[in-house]
């Protein structure tokens, strides 16, 4: 019989090291390919430093490459899958979220998509 607890920790640390709002989002916006910081925290409407402790969380995890381009450090998602994994879980929050949010679910998934 395999040993499933090994398993079952590393996949937790990869929902946990996800388990941010703003690295949710991060994640999502990587997904369309590599962007550099400043640019990352225009659209996300966060300061560049805390992007940036962001970004070295999921580098260190091995989630985001970077690529340099002269001074320019570029970011991008080394396994893209792991948006879909977002993208997918809107359903769980689809159903159990109020009808209040219904709107907003609506246009996360429009962007999202």
């Amino acid at each position: 019989m395999p040993h499933r607890a090994p398993v079952a920790r590393e996949l937790a640390e990869v929902f946990k090291l996800i388990a941010h709002p703003d690295r949710i989002r991060l994640i999502e916006e990587l997904r369309t390919g590599e962007c550099d910081v400043n640019t990352l925290a225009q659209r996300l409407d966060l300061p560049p430093t805390r992007l940036s402790q962001h970004l070295s969380l999921l580098r260190a995890a091995r989630m985001v490459a970077e690529r340099r381009n002269g001074r320019q450090h570029l970011y991008s998602l080394a396994q893209p899958q792991i948006a879909r994994w977002i993208t997918d879980g809107l359903a769980f929050v689809e159903a159990r979220a109020p009808a209040s949010m219904a709107g907003d679910l609506r246009e996360v998934r429009e962007l999202w998509s």
